[in-house]
């Protein structure tokens, strides 16, 4: 196989959040960006930055949180490092990850592959992560707040699934930061290739909905932290929608669309009342350090 080598860093705030906090963060979001390039995760690499003053129970917290993590998804942190940073210069805690894994041999997943006629499959509801901490960070309490939570996950596990049920995958791709849009957009706009898909298909908790309704936003804009977007030939669609449904983390997934022959690199959407929209990014980041 391939060696294949990742790293991020995590900034989101607040640091502790329904459904996870910013070490359970950093773990699953290295190991994603490892597993939906076609990897076997294999170790990490951890390194804080803490501002002065940072309690050290909220420390021992998110350390826990990242070893249990870790454990969950069977791959080890075997490195890091930790840098104290003067009051005022940092904002808590912020971590630096890197991931090491290696491709199997006959897996080569690249946006280059993706082809008119793909079937575009989703693995769950959108928009939970960002709604969650925008919630946090507004203080709101909703009456469906109890049901907002964080779908921070590891995905290892999933994407291997997909890989062994759907060896022809084309692509996958974690909507994290710009959430299902960026996704999109970005991969129609780069291959120059349509994308059509159906709003209505797109799984949104009645929760996330309402937040979005409330402060104007887009489900399709909000991050994710434990759902993949796959791009398979329509042959396989049926076997990969069904190794996703058979998963845990893909029990919601659905066919959401498909890729065209249209060379403008546009994303069309039916809408929930029977038009038609054309899917862009906003001027601005709509929530920063998310993640």
């Amino acid at each position: 196989g391939r060696i294949a080598f990742t790293t991020d860093s995590y900034v989101v705030t607040p640091i502790f959040f329904p459904g996870g906090d910013i070490g359970e963060l950093a773990v699953n979001g290295t190991i994603n960006d490892l597993a939906v390039g076609g990897a076997r995760p294999l170790a990490l690499s951890m390194a804080f930055i803490l501002e002065e003053g940072l309690p050290m129970n909220d420390l021992r917290r998110v350390i826990n949180s990242a070893r249990d993590a870790a454990a969950r998804a069977g791959v080890p942190i075997v490195t890091g490092d930790t840098k104290v940073v003067g009051k005022g210069s940092g904002d808590k805690i912020f971590i630096n990850t890197s991931g090491i894994g290696v491709v199997p041999a006959g897996v080569d997943l690249s946006s280059r592959f993706i082809a008119p006629g793909d079937v575009v499959i989703l693995s769950g509801t959108v928009g939970d992560h960002g709604a969650t901490i925008m919630c946090q960070r507004e203080a709101l309490a909703l009456e469906a707040g109890g049901a907002l939570r964080s779908d921070t996950a590891a995905l290892h596990e999933l994407c291997a699934a997909i890989l062994d049920a759907c060896p022809r995958v084309h692509a996958m791709r974690d909507p994290t930061r710009g959430g299902l849009a960026a996704v999109l957009v970005e991969i129609a706009t780069r291959n120059c290739l349509g994308i059509d898909f159906d709003e209505r298909a797109v799984p949104v908790n009645a929760s996330v909905r309402a937040v979005c309704e409330l402060f104007g936003l887009d489900p399709l804009l909000l991050a994710n932290e434990g759902k993949l977007v796959a791009f398979v030939p329509a042959d396989d669609a049926a076997a990969a929608l069904g190794a996703m449904r058979a998963h845990p983390l893909g029990r919601d997934a659905a066919v959401i669309g498909r890729v065209t022959a249209d060379a403008s690199g546009l994303v069309t959407a039916r809408t929930p009342l029977g038009g038609r929209r054309i899917l862009d990014l906003p001027y601005a980041e709509p929530l920063p350090r998310i993640c």
